[in-house]
């Protein structure tokens, strides 16, 4: 089980960008799935974007599809979501997780995520 902590929060204009950052304690998964998830008010959880660390193929929700990014860095203990032509709807608290699996079927689940950060909050304003 890892500690995450998120940041890169904020309010941001209609098109602008924001750059979330997950800090994991460690890295002592060989290989696991990493995913940022959000969650507007009044609405469930969602996927944004995830990844295995077995490959380099990541998954991204339509509604972000071309906008985000997905990136882990300093040997997966760093998981970056850079945000650009920010909209309105993307309006949300915004969740790292990190589960740890030898392949990357669990990934595509939110029960394949053991380890989550407590959040952190977008708002683009129009």
């Amino acid at each position: 089980q890892l500690q995450l902590v998120e940041s890169g929060g904020g309010s941001v204009q209609a098109g602008g960008s924001l750059r979330l950052s997950c800090t994991a304690s460690t890295n002592k998964y060989r290989s696991y799935c990493m995913a940022w998830f959000r969650q507007a008010s009044g609405k469930e959880r969602e996927d944004v974007a995830r990844l295995w660390t077995g490959n380099t193929t990541a998954y991204y929700a339509a509604a972000v599809k071309g906008r985000f990014t997905i990136s882990p860095e300093n040997a997966n203990t760093l998981l970056v979501l850079q945000m650009g032509s920010l909209k309105p709807d993307d309006t949300a608290t915004y969740y790292c997780a990190f589960g740890e699996s030898p392949n990357p079927f669990p990934c595509n689940t939110a029960a394949g995520f053991s380890d989550w950060g407590r959040g952190i909050q977008v708002t683009v304003s129009s």
